[in-house]
């Protein structure tokens, strides 16, 4: 197999002051290396080292999964310069975003029935961010065939307690708080103060996550491939 094939894929994701959201992600690398066979590592963007920009200096050539699930300053501004910093030699795929809905969907499917349900996104301040969660709110509404709202952990509103609370108003008795989050930590911890009759789990280190990062690694591959192949010489 030739060599480009071989890169190393880092994980750049966002760090969590939570013991049990930091062991997911070494987790979620550690499925994805197995899947794939490939180098593994983790390029932390907040909060822990080693930083995104520290591991694609040490490596080198890589490709970069933005593990987030909208289009925030992290995946927009942060991972774009790390990796300028760390000499451009690595390249990014696209963020998983809005396609792990069927792992969310899974995880509600665990909780209780619900008659209504809130997809729980963290919150940002850049509209693009908030819009891509409503768009997905549309989505999961019609994958559940319930009335769904989107609602905020933090820097946006509604809030989730207030989405929870204006499905409650309109009618509905049973309400649901689906976890639009990709580990656990203090905003999932949140969510169960919402006032909601069920809260699913974050997608954690779900096998459909892991398909779309085998999906997004595998895509870059060939990009380069066709990228890097010479040009046919007429003669």
């Amino acid at each position: 197999m030739p060599s480009v094939d071989r890169r190393p894929l880092v994980l750049a994701v966002h760090g969590t002051r939570s013991r049990v959201g930091t062991e997911t992600s070494k987790q979620l690398a550690a499925a994805v290396a197995e899947r794939l066979g490939v180098e593994t590592h983790l390029g932390w963007v907040d909060i822990h080292t080693p930083t995104l920009t520290d591991t694609l200096r040490r490596l080198g050539e890589a490709i970069v999964v933005p593990v987030f699930l909208t289009s925030g300053y992290h995946v927009t501004s942060d991972i774009p310069a790390a990796i300028a910093a760390a000499g451009s030699r690595a390249i990014a795929t696209p963020l998983i975003g809005a396609d792990v809905l069927p792992a969310v969907v899974d995880r509600l499917a665990e909780v209780d029935d619900f008659d209504a349900v809130v997809l729980a996104g963290a919150g940002s301040l850049r509209d693009r961010a908030l819009a891509e969660v409503r768009a997905v709110t549309n989505e999961l509404s019609r994958a559940v065939d319930r009335p769904a709202l989107a609602g905020f952990v933090t820097a946006a509103s509604p809030t989730v307690p207030e989405a929870v609370a204006a499905l409650r108003a309109a009618g509905h008795a049973r309400v649901a708080v689906a976890a639009y989050l990709l580990a656990p930590g203090r905003f999932s911890d949140e969510l169960q103060l919402a006032g909601a009759d069920a809260v699913s789990r974050p997608v954690g280190v779900h096998h459909l996550l892991v398909d779309l990062i085998e999906q997004r690694w595998r895509s870059a591959i060939a990009e380069s491939l066709v990228v890097s192949r010479p040009k046919a010489v007429n003669d």
